[in-house]
């Protein structure tokens, strides 16, 4: 008998939802991984920096008490994000992003999926990063994948590079 497994986006994405459920931000779950040569190098969750209070912990998030809708003011946020925190774990443990990919997932704390999209801020820093593709759930399609390619924000970026992005879930 030949075995179903299921495909390596989506079992990728599976890690991505479980370092989610480590997240502090009180308003979504995030957790990217980043993936090179078939190997899992780096994971990043949603929270406040190292050694400093999470809003889990504090019992309160700014930007909700400010009604600041999901998307803005994120100077506003304790938070670093996800994607962010992966890239910065890399760093720290000297692992090369670049080539990689990026696996990112959010949910909502009632369990549904979030459908992610890097914030102008983690999109400049994938980049950078050399990070040539993010691959996230596709919300309302079973077993649905969408890929980013990094290499088409560059592009956008040079048509109109005051264009606002749109984009981030928090």
């Amino acid at each position: 008998m030949k075995s179903k497994r299921i495909p390596k986006e989506l079992y990728y994405l599976n890690i991505a939802r479980e370092i989610a459920k480590r997240s502090t931000c009180l308003r979504r779950r995030f957790g990217a991984i980043l993936v090179k040569n078939d190997s899992i190098i780096a994971a990043g969750y949603a929270g406040a920096p190292r050694g400093t209070p999470h809003c889990i912990d504090l019992g309160r998030c700014r930007r909700a008490e400010l009604n600041v809708p999901s998307g803005q003011r994120y100077e506003l946020c304790r938070g670093v994000h996800a994607e962010l925190n992966a890239i910065i774990s890399a760093a720290r443990t000297g692992a090369p992003t670049v080539g990689s990919k990026m696996y990112l997932i959010g949910e909502n704390y009632d369990g549904t999926l979030a459908q992610p999209k890097p914030c102008s801020v983690c999109r400049r820093a994938i980049i950078n990063a050399g990070i040539e593709e993010v691959i996230v759930p596709l919300i309302g399609v079973p077993n649905g994948i969408k890929r980013y390619k990094v290499k088409n924000w560059i592009k956008e970026n040079k048509k109109d590079p005051f264009k606002e992005i749109k984009g981030g879930s928090f």
